[in-house]
């Protein structure tokens, strides 16, 4: 005597295929870089827009680029219309045509775009000489190409380097100065390198 065991309803059938098409369709969505993240929320109110991938260039009156933040995230609040970075890279051209590049953790871009502030790890090296500072936040007024940090800084240039409280660099006049507690290491001619 066979046994007979009940076949299922289409219904139950129709549910298991609707699970499965879900469980793929979930999967997809997930592995899909180009989805955005989730809306993110501030202190200074809701974004009225938010950016991935993004290349910023601002430029002058006569159409020359002195400005470019590159960032994997850009958010602008509207409400200060502050705009936050994710690990910024920014490029900033002196009179001259050089480019100094600059980075961090974080960024922010103040009101009108003249204010730039690197936090985290920030970063400043200058063109051509190899000089490279290193600080926890960098200020940077983009209108007057002055640089500062307010936050203990390294200036290097290997096997050379100098730290200080307080940084100032005037990008357009290719002039740097370290204030308050400066202490360095210069190497006479042949000596090894000693770590900063």
């Amino acid at each position: 005597m066979a046994l007979r065991v009940p076949r299922p309803s289409p219904k139950l059938w129709l549910l298991l295929i609707l699970l499965v098409v879900g469980g793929i369709l979930a999967l997809f969505e997930a592995r899909d870089p180009r989805l955005p993240g989730p809306v993110p929320r501030d202190d200074a109110g809701e974004p009225d827009y938010y950016l991935e991938g993004v290349s910023l260039t601002r430029f002058d009156a006569s159409g020359t680029p002195y400005q470019r933040l590159d960032t994997p995230r850009l958010v602008h609040t509207p409400e200060d219309d502050v705009t936050r970075t994710q690990t910024p890279v920014a490029r900033l051209h002196d009179n001259q045509g050089r480019i100094w590049f600059s980075h961090s953790d974080t960024g922010i871009l103040g009101p009108g775009g003249k204010h730039l502030i690197l936090e985290g790890n920030a970063r400043l090296n200058s063109p051509g000489e190899g000089w490279q500072l290193d600080t926890e936040v960098l200020h940077v007024d983009t209108d007057t190409g002055h640089a500062w940090s307010d936050t203990p800084a390294l200036l290097q240039q290997p096997p050379q380097y100098v730290r200080g409280e307080r940084f100032d660099a005037w990008i357009n006049e290719n002039r740097m100065r370290l204030t308050d507690n400066v202490r360095g290491f210069h190497p006479p001619e042949g000596q090894e390198e000693q770590a900063p």
